[in-house]
């Protein structure tokens, strides 16, 4: 019997005291954070909001098996937000609609959310109605009865293990009514407990026919936020959820089959989300230092090329970088690689690494 084949279905039960310690320390973290912003001047925070939102839309993309183009998301994002950055791109219809289901998850946290809201973002999704070569039912829950029941499968064909059957396409109207009545009831539930119930419950309903995963984590990002007080976001609970994502499965999978207990999720929501916390100092950090960095260098005159590599290099570029590198990545010819290059250290943007020769390789100069 799956979950919301229980009787009760969907009145879960936890024990409180079994987390407690683990809620408190999340709530420290949190003021910690929010505090440790607040110190900041505008344009970080600034800053800190665009890299925060760039990392959800690629980090989610990412747990589904989908790699997004860094530059292409900030570029989108960037445009939506106002923000001014040097090497903008063409974003592309798709991600495009990965970010404004973002922005309105986070930016329209006191929104209620509605079917047709929901409908929205789903559809943001898949643009084109199709999901790769496949055609995707957007804008809408699931209605083809003859793709009933939905089931979460693993495994080749004929040895497939089955993880997870949703409820079938007739009842998705009742069941997220139900859903979302509660989740837009204002209630005494800490805002914590409250994203982490919100997402199983969603995942576990499985209303669309594709985009189930990234539809109910912009669900726990509008929650948090809503628990944060505030659209500004600093830390990125999708990104280490990626870092998670064997124990994320495993998490769903077992609260779908333990009963209407859901104590060991709340548990692992909550130290993910605690998780979180411990890893966005460093993340920011790094935020920061890309921000002064481009202060440094408004007026510096750059050309695409140089921008998207110095971003490469400023996200922390994997390896040694050298010009038959940089030619590849770049994805132009060694000759002018190499004077991107040179021109970069003539700028002290870059320094020779220690060596030289055939295995000359550069990176960032100390600002």
């Amino acid at each position: 019997m799956y979950l919301h084949q229980h009787k009760d279905w969907p009145n879960f039960t936890w024990e409180a005291d079994v987390f407690a310690t683990l809620l408190l320390e999340a709530r420290h973290q949190q003021g910690r954070i929010l505090g440790w912003m607040e110190a900041l001047g505008f344009d970080l925070q600034e800053e800190a909001k665009l890299e925060t939102l760039a990392l959800n839309v690629i980090k989610s993309g990412e747990i589904e098996g989908e790699i997004l183009a860094t530059d292409k998301v900030r570029s989108s994002l960037a445009r939506k937000l106002g923000v001014p950055m040097a090497g903008m791109v063409a974003s592309g219809r798709h991600i495009d609609g990965l970010v404004d289901m973002m922005l309105d998850a986070t930016r329209n946290f006191n929104t209620q959310l509605t079917h047709k809201r929901l409908f929205g973002w789903q559809a943001a999704l898949f643009p084109t109605g199709h999901s790769g070569i496949y055609v995707v039912e957007a804008g809408k829950y699931r209605t083809n009865a003859s793709d009933d029941p939905m089931q979460i499968v693993s495994g080749a064909l004929g040895r497939e293990k089955v993880h997870y059957t949703a409820p079938d396409s007739a009842l998705l109207q009742k069941e997220m009514a139900q859903f979302l009545n509660w989740f837009n009831k204002k209630d005494a539930l800490d805002s914590f407990l409250k994203a982490a119930i919100a997402h199983l419950w969603f995942e576990l309903i499985h209303p669309f026919a594709d985009g189930n995963g990234r539809v109910g984590r912009a669900i726990v990002d509008m929650q948090l936020a809503k628990a944060d007080g505030t659209a500004q976001r600093f830390y990125s609970l999708t990104t280490q959820i990626l870092k998670e994502r064997k124990a994320y499965y495993k998490q769903l999978e077992q609260a779908g089959e333990d009963g209407l207990d859901i104590t060991a999720w709340i548990q692992w929501f909550l130290q993910c989300l605690i998780n979180t916390f411990n890893a966005t100092k460093e993340v920011l950090e790094t935020i920061i230092n890309k921000a002064k960095f481009w202060q440094i260098h408004a007026t510096t005159v750059l050309s695409p090329r140089q921008v998207l590599m110095i971003h490469k290099l400023l996200d922390g570029f994997n390896g040694n970088l050298n010009t038959s590198k940089w030619a590849q990545l770049a994805k132009t010819s060694p000759d002018t690689a190499l004077r991107d290059i040179q021109d970069l250290e003539a700028k002290k943007i870059l320094q020779k690494d220690a060596g030289g020769g055939r295995s000359t390789s550069y990176s960032l100069a100390v600002q």
